[in-house]
């Protein structure tokens, strides 16, 4: 059987804004093998937290190929209070933007073996941070027209 850790982020210039996703592939003794960011469009944060866990599942579920997912468990961490209760089913989705989102996600994990969602603080997810982080300071600094 096979361990994969996600961390994954998200966030938003403004809420909502100009948004970025986020994730790094790490084996069980925190080797990152895989990093990831991308430029997600306009969305809030919340909505930008979802993307990354989406997006993280999905590009891991193609690195190991529907076989492998299968036998794979993954614990996907991030900082995000409201994805991880909301998938853990702690908390109701009041959002009717994050509904889709949460039935995209939830229906990904059924591709594994097993998908437990972990709530980490923001000092233990700052390398998934900074790669949000930089996607986002890289628009600041495009030039506008006028």
């Amino acid at each position: 059987m096979r361990k994969i850790i996600i961390f994954s982020d998200g966030g938003a210039i403004k809420n909502p804004g100009p948004a970025a996703a986020a994730f790094l592939f790490c084996n069980e003794r925190k080797g990152i093998f895989k990093k990831f960011s991308k430029y997600i469009g306009e969305k809030t944060n919340n909505e930008a937290e979802y993307e990354a866990a989406i997006l993280a599942l999905l590009h891991l579920k193609k690195f190991l190929g529907k076989k492998l997912a299968r036998v794979t468990e993954v614990e996907l961490r991030s900082d995000s209070e409201l994805l991880v209760n909301q998938m853990e089913g702690k908390y109701k989705i009041l959002d009717k933007k994050l509904q889709p989102l949460f039935l995209k996600l939830w229906n990904l994990k059924l591709d594994f073996k097993k998908v437990k969602f972990k709530l980490i603080s923001r000092k233990k997810n700052k390398e998934a941070d900074k790669l949000v982080r930089e996607i986002l300071s890289s628009l600041d600094k495009k030039p506008s027209i006028d």
